[in-house]
């Protein structure tokens, strides 16, 4: 058995005991990625990592746009044909022919559901459930040079532009993967602890803890938010909100980069300036200064500064998500950045 095989085996085994703190967060996710016999071949597409991994820290809700209208499985395979902006659905073996009435109808009626929903991640290369990259034929059979998104992605994101989304694939991508499930858990926190009792408060106490979060993704969103939270600016709390929102999940769209994880860290440091010796402190900056450089991966100064902020550091300071934005840490999500 492989090294890969060897570690994905022994972290399936320690999250069987692991429970997902608070209420289940809960994932929409492409039916063939969870094994179910929907692709257009009558097989599936199954995701070892979100089937043994994910599936024990989200409540998945599986959805086939294909099985939903009734095209069944097997099927012919189906491709966009026409205009990039309004294409039509077509079987490949009927060129010209256009299912997308059908397919669209109860993909928007599911749609209108999701309000619940904290993530959801989709089939690559697939004309539904695509992110992007997805090719539009011509009449001459060659595809236009402008690719676009899936229909079933198209309407999700137009009903929930801030909603995490992701393809499974990109999800081997170490950086794209933790961008994904801190996305996820910070759109959990903000749905429970901001919009169930909104209030001013709640607004700002949610801030509070992503402050570091913010800084480390964007430095103009991080001014950006805290002016907007200072109310210099009149206007009433729901538009604050949803302008903080939106502003908020868009600084975290990208995955951080490492020159901002090393000024996060720095400034989480000056906490411990009046309570811990400078010569340990030095060695921590050390530390930072060797992830700068690549040498280390994010958890390493990371657990090393939270040991000191645990002893050490203010409540304020052990309250960053920036240190422990997701649960539970066997997942070993920042060993690779």
């Amino acid at each position: 058995m492989s090294s890969k095989k060897i570690a994905i085996t022994q972290l399936e085994a320690t999250l069987q005991d692991i429970k997902t703190e608070g209420a289940p967060i809960k994932v929409g996710i492409s039916s063939c990625l969870l094994g179910q016999n929907v692709r257009f071949n009558g097989g599936h597409s199954r995701s070892t990592y979100c089937d043994n991994i994910l599936s024990n820290l989200f409540a998945f809700e599986s959805f086939c746009p294909e099985m939903a209208a009734g095209f069944g499985a097997p099927r012919p395979t189906l491709r966009l044909e026409g205009n990039p902006d309004s294409p039509r659905l077509a079987y490949s073996n009927q060129p010209g022919s256009d299912v997308a009435k059908a397919f669209l109808a109860p993909s928007a009626n599911y749609v209108e559901t999701l309000d619940h929903l904290d993530g959801y991640i989709l089939m690559k290369k697939s004309p539904s459930c695509g992110m992007s990259r997805i090719k539009v034929y011509q009449e001459s059979g060659h595809p236009h040079a402008e690719t676009r998104s899936g229909l079933f992605t198209e309407l999700l994101q137009n009903k929930y532009p801030y909603l995490p989304i992701e393809e499974e694939a990109r999800l081997n991508d170490a950086n794209l993967r933790e961008n994904f499930i801190l996305r996820v858990y910070a759109h959990h926190e903000f749905r429970h602890e901001v919009n169930a009792q909104l209030s001013m408060k709640a607004l700002i106490d949610f801030h509070s803890r992503y402050k570091y979060v913010v800084m480390s993704q964007s430095q103009p969103a991080y001014k950006a938010l805290g002016k907007l939270l200072s109310g210099t600016e009149n206007m009433p709390l729901i538009e604050r909100r949803d302008r903080y929102f939106h502003l908020f999940m868009e600084a975290l769209s990208k995955p951080a980069k490492r020159r901002n994880h090393c000024n996060t860290l720095t400034h989480l440091l000056g906490y411990l300036k009046r309570s811990v010796e400078s010569s340990v402190r030095r060695d921590i900056l050390a530390v930072i200064e060797q992830y700068g450089r690549g040498e280390v991966n994010l958890t390493t100064p990371i657990t090393l500064l939270q040991h000191y902020l645990k002893h050490y550091g203010s409540e304020y300071a052990k309250q960053q998500r920036y240190i422990t934005p997701y649960y539970p840490t066997q997942l070993g999500i920042r060993n690779q950045i």
